[in-house]
């Protein structure tokens, strides 16, 4: 059973590393996340394939204290689909099975 969701979440950048730039995960689907991954990975990270716009990539979800689980999004897929800090991105996000 493939486990997939679609959400919208505001892109923000990390303010130790503003090079970086993120989504965070809705907590509805930050849970079954959880529920659903299996033990981690290397820093509490799971393993998943996303779709944003044409563009779709493997990468990885990685927990953050006060955010629970943040997506990055490489400047590349940003450009690729015309998006900057702040906008909304629309986005598909299925669990990899390892």
């Amino acid at each position: 059973m493939t486990h997939a969701w679609a959400f919208e979440a505001e892109i923000w950048e990390a303010d130790a590393m503003a090079a970086w730039a993120f989504v965070t995960v809705p907590p509805e689907v930050d849970d079954e996340i959880r529920l659903f991954s299996g033990p981690p990975r290397g820093f509490g990270s799971v393993r998943v394939e996303v779709t944003l716009g044409d563009s779709t990539w493997r990468t990885s979800v990685f927990p953050d204290k006060k955010r629970g689980f943040v997506l990055p999004l490489k400047k590349s897929i940003r450009r690729a689909e015309s998006l900057e800090i702040g906008d909304p991105a629309q986005l598909r996000l299925a669990l990899l099975e390892d």
